[in-house]
C-alpha cells in the first residue's frame, strides 16, 4: 500500500490562585509580527523529566516540539509527517523519510536518526505502551526506514503516530534518560525546563513546515484546577487545559470549548486478590454503581454516561455493540475494600466519594485512598488496591482502541490495573490486534470490549469531555479530543 503525501512530586507553590501572580513572565524573544508568546497553564507536571518514552511525550506533542513519522486525521487514518509515504510487504513496512528536515540542534533528519529513535523506544524498559505485545525492529536503507514486526501488524503506521515514538536528534539519547531539550523537529524548540514548575519554547525559524506565527510558548504546570481557571480569568494565561467542571460554569462561556473525547472514567476491580477476585462480588459492585447520578452531581451534566469502555467519540462502537452476558451478583456481606484514585483530575476524589456511598449501600465496607498521581501510580499497577478509579484515554496512542484494550486488560499488558489474566480476553484482544483496519477491525474491537466487560474487571462510569479555556485574544488554538495538539504553528495571541 502506498500513501500519497498530503508525575513527579507537585510543587506547593502553584497550588493556590493567589500564588500565580507573575508566573507567566515573558521569556525568549518578546514578540513577532503575527502575535505574542503563548502562555499555557497545563494540568500535570512532567512525570519523567519530559522523556518521550513516557506519558510526558504528549506534552512535547501538544507544544509542537517533537514530531512523529505519521500523524492521524480526524477519523484516525494515517497521514504523512516526517515520513512522506509508506508501503507494506508482509511483516515489514517501508517508510520514505522527508527531505530538508533539521533537528533543533542543527543536525539533519536521516533514516539513521529515525532508526536510532525507534530502536531506543523498542528496547526501552519498560517499552512505550503503544508497543505492548509488539516486537519491532528498524533498519535504514538509503533515505528509507524498514520497520519489521515479529508478526504481521496492520496497525504499524498508526503506532508510529504515537508521541511516544517521536523522532529526536541523537544528542537526546546520550544521557541516562532521554532529554528532548533542543532535539525535536517541530515549529517550536524546547529551550528550557524548570523541573516540575515550567518550560520555555522558542520559535524554530528553520522548521520544515513553515515559520510558526507565535514567537514562543511559556508553559506553567498548575495541578490545581481552581488556580488554572483563575489564571484565565485574571489574564495571566492565554490557554488553560483541563478546566475542571466546577470551574467551567464560573468562566465566560465564550472562552470555554467543550469537546466529547475518547476518554473513559472507569472503576477498575482487582481480579487477582482480595474481595474482587470473586466474580460474583465484582458483579455486585457493577450493579451498585449509579453512573447517571455521578454525571449529574459531580460533572454537572458535562459528561456522558458510559454504555461500554468506548464512548461517543467512537460512534461505531455503539452501533456494533450487543448486550453482554453478565455474572449474577453475590452478597458483599460487609466485605472491606479500598478504592484508590488521585487528585490531579479534580473530579476524581468526588467520584470516589460518590462510589463509596453507593458501594456501602450495597453492603461493602469502603475505605478511600486519594493521593497525587505520581505517588499512587506504582501501587495501582502493583495491584495494591481492591479498586481504582482512573480517567483513561482510549485511543491515546494509535487512534485505535485495540492498543488501549491490550495495555489495560491483556495478561501481559503494561497498564493492567485490574490484574486481569483471562484466556478468553487474551484471545479476543489478539484477534482485534491482528485484524486489518476497517469494518472487520472495528467489529473485532467491540468483541474484545465485550470479552472484558463480561469479566467485570472494569466498570465504565462515564465518558469525559475536553473543557479548554482560551482567552479572547487567542487565535487557532487546537481543540483535540486525542490530546495530541494544543499550540500549533498556526496558533498565536493577538
Amino acid at each position: 500500500m502506498r500513501v500519497p503525501a498530503r508525575l513527579l512530586p507537585l510543587t506547593a507553590a502553584i497550588a493556590a490562585p493567589a500564588l500565580l501572580t507573575g508566573c507567566f513572565a515573558a521569556t525568549g524573544d518578546g514578540g513577532g509580527a503575527e502575535g505574542k508568546r503563548v502562555r499555557v497553564a497545563m494540568m500535570q507536571p512532567p512525570r519523567s523529566g519530559l522523556s518521550p518514552l513516557s506519558d510526558d511525550a504528549f506534552k512535547l506533542s501538544r507544544w509542537s516540539t517533537a514530531e512523529t513519522l505519521v500523524t492521524l486525521d480526524e477519523d484516525g487514518d494515517a497521514e504523512p509527517a516526517l515520513a512522506t509515504e509508506w508501503r507494506q510487504n508482509g511483516r515489514s513496512w517501508t517508510f520514505t523519510i522527508r527531505d530538508g528536515v533539521t533537528f533543533h540542534d542543527g543536525t539533519e533528519l536521516t533514516a539513521r536518526a529515525v532508526v536510532n529513535s525507534l530502536t531506543e523506544a523498542a528496547t526501552a524498559a519498560p517499552k512505550p505502551r503503544i508497543l505492548d505485545g509488539v516486537e519491532l525492529t528498524a533498519e535504514a536503507e538509503g533515505n528509507k526506514v524498514v520497520v519489521t514486526t515479529a508478526t504481521e501488524d496492520p496497525l504499524v503506521p498508526q503506532r508510529l503516530s504515537s508521541p511516544q515514538l517521536s523522532i529526536l536528534a541523537a544528542k537526546a539519547y546520550t544521557g541516562k534518560t532521554v532529554n528532548p531539550v533542543g532535539a525535536g523537529t517541530g515549529p517550536f524548540e524546547l529551550t528550557k525546563v524548570n523541573g516540575t514548575s515550567s518550560a520555555t519554547l522558542d520559535r524554530y525559524d528553520d522548521y520544515w513546515g513553515g515559520k510558526a506565527k507565535a514567537p514562543g510558548i511559556d508553559v506553567r504546570f498548575v495541578p490545581d484546577g481552581t488556580a488554572r481557571a483563575a489564571a484565565l480569568r485574571s489574564g495571566e494565561a492565554d490557554i488553560v487545559e483541563a478546566v475542571p467542571v466546577s470551574q467551567a460554569a464560573l468562566l465566560d462561556q465564550d472562552l470555554v470549548t467543550e469537546v466529547p473525547m475518547p476518554r473513559t472514567n472507569t472503576l477498575y476491580l482487582n481480579t487477582g486478590k482480595g474481595a474482587f477476585k470473586d466474580p460474583a462480588l465484582r458483579a455486585a459492585a457493577r450493579e451498585a454503581v449509579d453512573a447517571e447520578s455521578i454525571v449529574k452531581g459531580v460533572y454537572e451534566g458535562r459528561a456522558d454516561v458510559a454504555k461500554g469502555l468506548l464512548g461517543p467519540a467512537l460512534p461505531w462502537a455503539a452501533e456494533l455493540r450487543e448486550p453482554v452476558r453478565r455474572t449474577e451478583a453475590g452478597d458483599p456481606d460487609g466485605r472491606s475494600i479500598t478504592i484508590g484514585t488521585f487528585t490531579d483530575r479534580a473530579e476524581l476524589p468526588e467520584v470516589a466519594a460518590a462510589l463509596q456511598q453507593q458501594l456501602q449501600k450495597a453492603g461493602f465496607r469502603v475505605k478511600l485512598d486519594v493521593r497525587e498521581y505520581a505517588a499512587i501510580e506504582s501501587d495501582a499497577l502493583a495491584g495494591e488496591f481492591d479498586a481504582f478509579i482512573l480517567s483513561r484515554a482510549t485511543v491515546l496512542d494509535s487512534g485505535d482502541p485495540a492498543a488501549y484494550l491490550y495495555s489495560d486488560f491483556s495478561s501481559d499488558g503494561s497498564f493492567n490495573i485490574s490484574q486481569l489474566a483471562d484466556p478468553a480476553v487474551d484471545k479476543a484482544l489478539g484477534t482485534a490486534s491482528r485484524t486489518a483496519t476497517g469494518e472487520a477491525r472495528r467489529e473485532a474491537v467491540v468483541a474484545a470490549e465485550a470479552a472484558v466487560l463480561r469479566t467485570d474487571a472494569a466498570v465504565p462510569l462515564l465518558h469525559e469531555r475536553v473543557i479548554q479555556g482560551d482567552a479572547a485574544s487567542v487565535v487557532d488554538a487546537a481543540h483535540d479530543p486525542r490530546e495530541r495538539e494544543l499550540v500549533t504553528a498556526d496558533t498565536y495571541v493577538k
